[in-house]
């Protein structure tokens, strides 16, 4: 398999057939991330990809799901994302998933019966980033959309039968709109309705311009207990028919798996025990309060 650069892929997604078709993210503006800032945003060579999928069948016939990478694969073309999802059927007739990230742009080059076409290929599962439903900090963290424009494409690629994991970053709204942030972030979900929610604690890394933010005291972290305090808040504020709402990511204080609404009492109380002490956490937690 070719892989250009490293590689990032949604933590659900560990078992999968990585199948790298584009090299850096389309976007790549957001300030708390600096996974694609050394790469250019390129498309692969349809020999290169063909290739790798003939690889995938021949050596890995035992998994069953795969990934496209890198940061968005969904904003090929047609013409080109086609006859890929094509190839991965006819070579790979035993998967049970295709996943790739999603986000506004690429949503919205594709119409309703353009994304449907991709689901009859295989294509079920989109991972998108909304981060957060508060338009002040979208904004901010550049993601190029707001939270009216994260709804409209969040709900045009469920309507095509695609399902949808969206990811949430607790702490990336600062001290100051952290009860905000929460608060907006489930009234977005809410009109999303996805079928999954992944929850992340916020990390600066180097090289991420939030980090030097940071460092240069233009944005202030929140400390651990307040990111529960405000997790809280986000599942409190958040409906969903029947979907999943998880915080167990390896950057999260409390590990979380809730089935939403039915079990947003029990998790709450979880929340409220944890800050009271009556749960262990993690080490890492215990060290930053």
């Amino acid at each position: 398999m070719d892989y250009q650069g490293m590689i990032f892929r949604p933590p659900s997604e560990a078992d999968s057939i990585l199948l790298q078709v584009t090299v850096g993210c389309s976007h790549n503006k957001c300030t708390f991330c600096e996974m694609y800032k050394a790469k250019r945003f390129t498309i692969k060579t349809d020999e290169q990809i063909f290739k790798d999928i003939d690889y995938a069948a021949r050596k890995y016939r035992r998994i069953n799901r795969l990934f496209l990478c890198d940061g968005d694969a969904l904003i090929l073309p047609m013409k080109r994302l086609v006859p890929i999802m094509e190839r991965i059927r006819s070579q790979l007739p035993w998967l049970e998933r295709v996943g790739t990230y999603a986000n506004t742009k690429s949503i919205a080059s594709k119409t309703v019966e353009e994304m449907k076409q991709l689901k009859d290929l295989g294509l079920t599962i989109a991972y998108f980033g909304l981060e957060t439903g508060d338009d002040v900090t979208l904004k901010a963290i550049h993601k190029g959309a707001d939270s009216a424009r994260m709804i409209e494409m969040g709900k045009k690629i469920r309507s095509a039968g695609i399902k949808l994991s969206i990811t949430v970053l607790n702490g990336v709204a600062g001290r100051e709109r952290s009860m905000i942030h929460a608060k907006e972030t489930g009234r977005v979900l809410t009109a999303i309705d996805p079928e999954f929610v992944g929850a992340l604690s916020l990390m600066l890394t180097p090289g991420a311009p939030l980090n030097k933010d940071h460092q240069e005291g233009r944005f202030e972290l929140i400390g651990a207990e307040e990111m529960l305090q405000e997790l809280g808040m986000m599942i409190a504020s958040t409906d969903l028919s029947d979907g999943l709402f998880h915080a167990n990511h390896a950057s999260n204080y409390l590990p979380i798996r809730a089935r939403l609404p039915q079990d947003r009492d029990r998790t709450l109380k979880m929340i409220t025990d944890a800050l009271a002490g009556k749960i262990k956490l993690k080490p890492e937690y215990l060290r930053a309060l």
